[in-house]
This record gives structure tokens, sequence and C-alpha cells, in this order.
């Protein structure tokens, strides 16, 4: 029996039928297994203005292989564009809608299997989420990466363009040459070109067992992106007949697997966020601990735009992700034995790959660092965590100290950094825009990159309870836990406190006296962001700390 039955099959479901023959579906057709594709295709955001292109291939492969493909639709928020106002503060509470609205409809409507077509930042993790939730056969094929754009001889990217802006702001830089850049920085559609969050998701997709090789990195435009999503569509078929289904294939020992890829490519602090919630939807617990420990044992071999010049199609060319597992495994690093949706074990993927760039895939002996891209930092600022792309930080900012300069909104932040009111040594804090306080958790891409653009990136810190661009580099340490609207010990900070950061020893501490401290918890008062009735109200009710993944309280 198909689980499509339930809704097709029998004297009970010729009403059923008979709504099925109104769409034009034929008796034939409903005599085969019923696949859902499920598309987040728009004509806003880049990586997703090419994914009717990939949905018309996944449903040629269905068709090819047996099956009848039914297409839904989710949203999507292009980060980028949402970027430094109040859109951004419905970034990251899109996943948990994007995994719900999924949920609904493949529930309502039982499909004999799922193709899941995202791409960017969060639809690919509310996507995991849902067909971990769901558990009926399911593949992913994502959009593909953007190729980095070229100026000057240079390859550059969307990072460029934000710390532009900062150049110009700063003088160093004019708006005609601002203006060229804009038209050169993103020359396809495609998720954005470095290991940013789309991407760190897509290739981490690939690694959990869920998309089949290549899906992480095969640019956006190449044809052989369209020809994987007409394998995707036949794949799924045999996934049907065999029942494996996405518990089956995003193991504990699968979601390992992403923990040390992620460390060895240096991927977006992003992750830290998404891998506990897919994790979580999966029946696994992993939380900035696991990822911590993980981190301290894998070298980072990769390192990409924004800490390079090395952009997602020279990892493509190099070897793509198989080939960084190859050079992973030789120690000992991987699980091999984890299903994948190829129908191959990892072990079997990683022995059929080829490293063909040792300068973009290295060994552990010619690592960049002989432990992972991400760290976790704890300490009297921090006492549940926070996290730094540590492979994108200057090495004079391993290690700083210095006085916090205190903003309780990003948009405060901004008005200081323009305002020349930043200086070489400074600590900067946003606060009250975690999950919970801001509501939403915005990325803090303007502020870093201002910083960058201005040239105090080997000068300044800055430290929030938001979060930050995958695009971010620098001494930028998010996700601290617990956050300010929880009252956290970020929400005492004040002026000239003295804030010292060691990424080496796993530190992130305020140098205050605790009486000091304890006197200014009876100050506190959290500011009331007075949000009218709607989903950002309920996400603030609901959502959990950021070193917990974000979910929510009743999940």
């Amino acid at each position: 029996m198909m689980q499509s039955d339930k809704m097709k099959s029998g004297i009970t479901k010729a009403p059923h039928r008979s709504l099925f023959k109104a769409s034009g579906l034929t008796d034939e057709e409903l005599r085969r297994p019923i696949i859902g594709v499920v598309n987040s295709h728009n004509d806003i955001v880049p990586g997703h203005i090419n994914l009717d292109k990939i949905s018309e291939a996944v449903k040629k492969g269905i068709l090819m292989a047996g099956g009848v493909p039914l297409e839904f639709h989710t949203i999507a928020v292009c980060d980028g564009i949402a970027m430094n106002h109040t859109g951004m503060k419905y970034s990251l509470i899109s996943r948990e809608l994007i995994a719900d609205s999924i949920e609904v409809v493949a529930n309502a409507h039982p499909f004999d299997g799922l193709v899941f077509i995202p791409n960017c930042d969060k639809v690919v993790p509310g996507m995991l989420m849902a067909a971990a939730k769901i558990n009926i056969p399911s593949i992913f094929i994502s959009g593909g990466a953007m190729l980095p754009g070229k100026y000057k001889g240079e390859k550059i990217s969307l990072t460029d363009m934000f710390e532009a802006v900062g150049s110009v702001e700063a003088g160093l830089m004019s708006e005609e040459e601002l203006s060229c850049m804009e038209d050169k920085a993103c020359p396809t559609c495609g998720s954005c070109s470095g290991m940013f969050t789309a991407n760190s998701m897509n290739v981490l997709t690939e690694v959990v067992g869920m998309g089949l090789p290549g899906n992480g990195t095969i640019p956006a435009v190449y044809s052989e992106r369209i020809r994987l999503a007409k394998t995707a569509g036949m794949r799924i078929l045999d996934l049907i007949e065999k029942d494996i289904k996405p518990r089956d294939i995003m193991t504990e020992d699968a979601i390992y697997n992403c923990m040390v890829a992620d460390m060895a490519l240096g991927c977006s602090t992003n992750t830290a966020l998404h891998l506990p919630a897919i994790a979580h939807a999966a029946g696994h617990d992993i939380g900035f601990k696991e990822l911590n420990d993980v981190s301290k044992k894998t070298p980072q071999i990769c390192k990409l735009a924004p800490a390079s010049r090395v952009f997602i199609e020279d990892l493509y060319e190099a070897g793509g992700v198989s080939g960084v597992l190859k050079s992973l495994d030789k120690e000992g690093l991987v699980k091999r034995d984890c299903l994948t949706v190829s129908g191959l074990t990892v072990g079997e993927i990683v022995d059929r790959a080829c490293i063909l760039d040792d300068e973009v895939i290295r060994s552990k002996d010619t690592a960049f660092s002989k432990d992972g891209g991400l760290s976790i930092l704890w300490g009297s600022l921090a006492p549940d965590g926070s996290v730094v792309k540590k492979g994108a930080v200057d090495e004079v900012m391993m290690v700083h100290k210095g006085p916090a300069k205190v903003f309780s909104s990003e948009e405060e932040a901004i008005m200081a950094i323009y305002g020349k009111k930043i200086v070489a040594g400074d600590v900067v804090v946003i606060r009250y825009e975690g999950p919970k306080g801001g509501p939403g958790m915005r990325e803090m891409l303007s502020p870093t990159s201002a910083i960058m653009g201005m040239g105090l990136g080997d000068k300044v810190a800055l430290i929030t309870d938001g979060r930050f661009s995958g695009a971010t580099r620098g001494a930028a340490i998010g996700h601290v836990s617990p956050e300010a609207a929880e009252g956290g010990p970020i929400s005492l900070v004040k002026d000239g406190d003295l804030i010292s950061i060691n990424i080496p020893e796993n530190r992130l501490d305020l140098l205050v006296d605790d009486a000091v401290l304890d006197e200014r918890k009876k100050e506190v008062v959290i500011p009331n962001r007075n949000l009218k009735p709607g989903y950002l109200k309920r996400y603030a009710s609901l959502v959990t700390s950021a070193n917990t993944g974000a979910v929510f309280k009743d999940e």
C-alpha cells in the first residue's frame, strides 16, 4: 500500500479522486506514486529565481521514473535585502514558519515522497527540519551557488559591497567606485558566492546525506545542476521503494559528520543555530559543547570567502564536498557507514572522490589551523556560550582586551561607527537583539562590515546577543547566551567596562566585580518593544535561547 492511497484509493475516496481529476490528473496517474515537490521559488531572492528551472528538471526526473509530481511552495527571505532594517527581524523567524507550512501541506495530503528545492539561509534548515518531522522518503536538490563577481581583476562578493559602504563613509572610496562595484559583485543567480550561511547549509545538506554528491557546490548557472535535479527526481522513487526515510539518514553519526565538515570548512556561525535545531527535529540533542568538542579535534582544511578570496566555485573545481570528506577521512574523522539519498554510504562516496587542488582542500599537515573554523566561547559574559568564526578573525584579535561601547540596538551602533565614535581597542557591544529581545535575532553584517571597511578590523571587536551573516569576518562574537532580554550578563555591561576575549582558550569575560554586577541587576530595565499582535510577538513568546538553536519552547 502506498502512503498516497490514504487520499486516492477505494470507494470512499471517490470524492477525493474527483478533486484530483479537477486538477487534471488521470486514472493512470492516480495509480502511481504521488510526489510532493516543495519549492521556495520566488522573484525576490536571487538565490531562488532559478528554482523554477530546478523544479522543471525534478518533475522530469520523477516522470521518467514513473511518479507523479505535484508542486507546492513555501516562503523565503533574502538576508542581504532584509539587512539593517526591520526586515531582518523576519529572517530567522521564517525558519519555523517554513518548517510548519511544509508539515501542514504534507500531512494534509499524504504524499508517497517529497523532493525539497531550497536555497539560501533559513530555507535550507527549515526544510531539513520539516523533512525530519514528516519523515517520509525525501531528497533535497538546492538551487546552487552564485558565481563571484570580478572587479579590477579580482573576484568579489556581497561581503565586499557591505564593506565598501564603510569605506565610502570613511572617505576611503568614492561613490562612483561603489556604484561600479555594485554592478559587478553579484553577477548571476544563486546563493551568494562565499561560504556564507546559505552555502554552508547547502554543503551540510550534502554531508548529512539528504542531497546527492555535488548538491553543495555545483554553481547555480551550470547545466550540471539541472542534470542533478533530474537525478534527484528519479532517485525519490527508489527511496520510496526501499522505504528509506530522513530519520534513517539523519542519524546521530550523520549529524556528527556535519559538525566535522562545518569546522573543516569554516562555515557560517549560523550553523551553530541551525545544526542543533535540525538535530532536535531528527530526535538528537547537540549544543555548543558538542560543537566545540568537534572543533577542538578537527583541522580547518578549507578557507573560503569571507576569510579568503576562494569561493564556492573554487571548492567545486577542487573536488567539492566529497573531496573535503576524503581529506577528513584520512584522519579518521568521518563516520563512513552513514546512509545517503544516493544509495551509497558516506564511505563509498569518499572512496570515489578526488581532490583536484590541495591548496583549496588541504590535508591535516597543511591545514590553515589545527582546530576548527568555529569556536565557542564561555565566561562571565556568556555563561551559556557564544560563537565566533575563528577562521575569519585576524591573528592579532585572537586575544583582546578593551573598553566596552554599549548599544541597545543595531541602529545605534551603526550611527556610532559611521560617526567615528568607535576607536582602536574598543569592544562594541550590541544587545537586546537576541531571539527574544530583537525579536528575531537580527544579523549584524552592516556594523561588522562598517568596522572592516573603515580599517578597524584588526583593532576593534564586536559582541552581540544577535547573530552574524555568514559573510561577516573579523572579531565578531555572536549568540551571547543568556541574551539581554532574558537578564543575561550582557544586559549589565556599561560603557568603559573592560571585556576580555581569548579565543584560543574559549573565554569571553566581563572584568567587573560580582558585587558591582549585583547592584546593576537591580537597575536593569529591559526595553519594551511594544510589539503589535502578529508573528513577531508570537515568536518572541515561544523562542528559546541561541545556545539551544532558538527552537520553540514547546518542542
